[in-house]
């Protein structure tokens, strides 16, 4: 278990210098696994580039805003009482 006082890579050399010769070898293939699956979640996780367009929400909001525009909505009546 890691203590504050041991950095983690020392803990694991210590356990790994531990064992057998063949758990070594299996431990070596594991990480070397561990680490091909990584980097190939980040480049399949990475989301598209987006690029924006100018413009797009043109006309959506209409300013200036109806008298009304604090008023209570007639559909949260029931829950408003």
């Amino acid at each position: 278990m890691t203590t504050t006082t041991q950095p983690l890579d020392t803990e694991i050399l210590q356990t790994i210098a531990q064992m057998p010769e063949p758990l070594k070898r299996e431990i070596l293939h594991y990480a070397k696994y561990l680490i091909d699956n990584h980097s190939k979640e980040i480049t399949q996780n990475a989301p598209p580039a987006r690029k924006r367009r100018v413009g797009i929400l043109k006309g959506t909001f209409v300013l200036p805003l109806p008298d009304d525009f604090d008023e209570p909505l007639e559909d949260f009546k029931e829950y408003m009482e």
